[in-house]
């Protein structure tokens, strides 16, 4: 009977058996590394992306709306201009008078409930204070509501009481005079009509001359 040698033994062969099927080849296993690496940078690389993205999106909004409100306050200036030229020869459409003791008025009179009803006009094209109006690109017409803020002192003209530089006359009560201020609100258009665009208020003080 042959003897049974070490090396061809059932459990020898079970051993190395298994070893073959165990050991992994070095180049399937770098391959498998840059898988995992290359997928690691592309999902980098797409959320890069998006920010870029995002943050582009971001800019255009925030030059569009710088310029819709450029656009705005054009027209509520243009609509200041207007009110202007309208005070003198045309009394009717100023609102009120607010040094009256039963008169309050607020410092936005289009958010004031008491603004007597029609006081609100628009610049509209065509007409004598059209050449202020707005332009195409803006969201509605221009708006203004004039205010007569009473009689005060004018500056211009006034030398009362200490106001002379000279030696002889100081303490001295010279002449006052007055003059009619107007207050003349303005904005870019009624929100109502805007929507979503920019709303600009405006707002001077005008003396009669």
């Amino acid at each position: 009977m042959k003897p049974i040698t070490p090396s061809s033994s059932p459990a020898a062969s079970t051993r190395r058996h298994r070893k073959q099927h165990c050991a992994v080849p070095a180049g399937k296993a770098q391959r498998g590394v840059a898988l995992v690496i290359a997928l690691i940078l592309l999902v980098v690389l797409t959320l890069v992306g998006f920010a870029a993205i995002r943050g582009t999106l971001i800019q255009q909004k925030m030059a569009a709306n710088q310029y819709d409100r450029q656009i705005a306050f054009q027209s509520a200036e243009a609509a200041l201009r207007a009110a202007k030229l309208r005070i003198i020869g045309n009394p009717a459409e100023v609102a009120r008078n607010c040094r009256t003791g039963s008169t309050v008025c607020l410092s936005n009179p289009f958010n004031d409930a008491n603004l007597p009803t029609g006081s609100i006009y628009d610049v509209n094209a065509g007409t004598a204070a059209g050449q202020f109006s707005a332009s195409a690109m803006a969201a509605s017409k221009p708006q203004y509501v004039i205010e007569n803020m009473g009689n005060w002192a004018d500056p211009e003209s006034d030398t009362g009481f200490d106001q002379s530089a000279n030696s002889y006359n100081y303490g001295n009560s010279g002449g006052s005079t007055t003059a009619v201020y107007y207050r003349i609100t303005a904005r870019s258009g009624d929100p109502a009509v805007v929507g979503d665009r920019a709303v600009v208020v405006l707002q001077a003080i005008v003396k009669q001359r």
